[in-house]
């Protein structure tokens, strides 16, 4: 079989299946079912006047058929032969082997004078005795009773016969399974004849519209770009293309709404982004997070934190004689090299005011080390600052001072806040960097006790410090060698 044949039997295929799927639909069995209905109701209404003027046929017939006898017994009541013995052989015989079964007869005063015949009549001499004929069909019985007045007649009584209408009671059994077999071909075929019309017209674009609004809300959904809908292509005037036009328009509205909206969307992930950095720039993650959820009053206390402070020797002087571009640009090349420092140690950038800088390690999460990690930073921290001389041919010292010890550390204020630190251990900390010297690393006995197993120290010995009276300083030099 060729590709060809195969496409037009596939095509012939799925036509079938498109006309059984209209005969699945509700609203074509609805449509169908009413649509016999109607033709039940117009064929019962068409049948009933049929039927009884078919009826009245055959018995007009069956009474023509018996007009010679009747006339002939009419005939021998003329001649006035009811007394006579002849008369009921006479009648008899005519009678015999006929579609009459029996006669009555009655004179005017409604006496019955003669009857013959195996089955008689059963219409009263009341029922005709006005009328010129009167008729009585007794289908049950397949009997005709036919009764004649004397005024129809022209003699003195009433002649009323019966008549075997077994023939007509078969004819009419037969009409009726004609009849109905032209109704059963008639439905069947104006039924079929509507589905395909249905389906062609209303049922298929229904079902293929419905597929488009699943599609549709699958392609919304998982945000594909399904374009591929009948309702696109399909060109229709009427009310159905109606619906379909605004389909499209209504697909094509919430797909532009649906962009508009990723696209606000994607503007606010990247506002809501700049400022979730911009506010991790300024306060931890932690306390950052708690301020999203809407809580005050972030105040933590913490048993040992090691705070450092640095300042930069000499940068006011050198301040009076740079421009402010410049200087800024050299003070932000310094601190932005402190920075990286204070991320690749794990610490906590507190704040900087004008050239000094401070840092914190073990807050807002404790951590067991942070004095190692402090030390860390303050050794690399000279060796940053010696770098940065040495790239731009400057004579930059700084002072380094270093202190352990509790301390209370949140959030005040509601403007501008930051997250801060209060204590004795962060007075400390600043008199440590301001009695120290340039280029060293001066520590308090609190963190010397801490870090002495690890790194070298020399003893500064007694110092005056302001606020705290003599306190015992040493110089941390680096690491030792193990």
């Amino acid at each position: 079989m060729s590709i060809k044949n195969v496409k037009k039997s596939l095509s012939e295929i799925s036509k079938s299946l498109a006309v059984f799927r209209a005969f699945k639909a509700r609203l074509s069995q609805k449509i169908v079912a009413g649509v016999f209905l109607s033709l039940f109701v117009i064929e019962v209404i068409i049948f009933i006047p049929s039927y009884q003027r078919r009826e009245n046929e055959l018995l007009m017939q069956l009474e023509e058929r018996s007009g010679a006898i009747i006339d002939s017994i009419v005939r021998l009541t003329q001649q006035d032969m009811m007394a006579n013995k002849k008369f009921r052989e006479k009648a008899k015989t005519l009678t015999a082997d006929s579609i009459i079964l029996g006669i009555k007869i009655y004179d005017s005063e409604g006496k019955e004078v003669e009857n013959f015949g195996y089955d008689l009549p059963e219409i009263p001499f009341e029922k005709v005795d006005r009328q010129q004929i009167y008729r009585d069909f007794n289908r049950g019985s397949d009997r005709y009773d036919i009764a004649w007045s004397a005024d129809y007649l022209g003699i003195n009584y009433v002649l009323i016969a019966r008549m075997d209408a077994e023939a007509i009671v078969r004819e009419m059994h037969a009409f009726k399974g004609r009849i109905a077999l032209l109704v059963l071909i008639i439905s069947v075929f104006v039924t079929f004849f509507t589905m395909l019309i249905l389906n062609a017209l209303l049922i298929a674009p229904i079902l293929r519209l419905r597929d488009d609004l699943m599609a549709a809300g699958e392609t919304i959904s998982q945000e594909k770009n399904y374009v591929d809908f009948y309702s696109l292509s399909a060109k229709r005037n009427d009310e159905l293309g109606e619906v379909m036009v605004a389909f499209n328009q209504m697909y094509k509205r919430v797909c532009e709404e649906i962009l508009q909206r990723k696209i606000a969307e994607e503007i606010i992930r990247e506002e809501q982004g700049k400022s979730e950095s911009l506010l991790l720039n300024i306060l931890p993650s932690t306390i950052a997070k708690k301020l999203k959820e809407g809580e005050k009053n972030i105040a933590d206390g913490f048993a040992e934190v090691t705070i450092l402070f640095a300042d930069i020797v000499g940068f006011t002087q050198l301040s009076e004689k740079t421009s402010p571009q410049e200087l800024v640009s050299l003070l932000n090349d310094i601190f932005s090299r402190f920075d990286r420092l204070t991320d690749k140690h794990d610490l906590e950038k507190i704040k900087t005011i004008g050239d000094a800088y401070m840092v914190v390690g073990g807050l807002p999460m404790p951590r067991g080390n942070s004095a190692e990690a402090i030390a860390e930073m303050a050794l690399d921290m000279l060796e940053e600052i010696a770098r940065f001389n040495s790239e731009n041919n400057l004579d930059f010292s700084i002072r380094i001072g270093i202190n352990t010890g509790p301390v209370v550390a949140g959030v005040i204020g509601t403007k501008k806040f930051i997250y801060d630190l209060w204590g004795d251990a962060v007075n400390t900390a600043s008199r440590m960097e301001s009695h120290g010297i340039p280029d060293t690393i001066q520590v308090s006995e609190a963190t010397y006790n801490i870090l002495k197993d690890k790194y070298l120290f020399e003893e500064r010995g007694r110092i005056l410090i302001k606020g705290k009276g003599e306190m015992n300083t040493y110089l941390l030099l680096g690491r030792k060698d193990y």
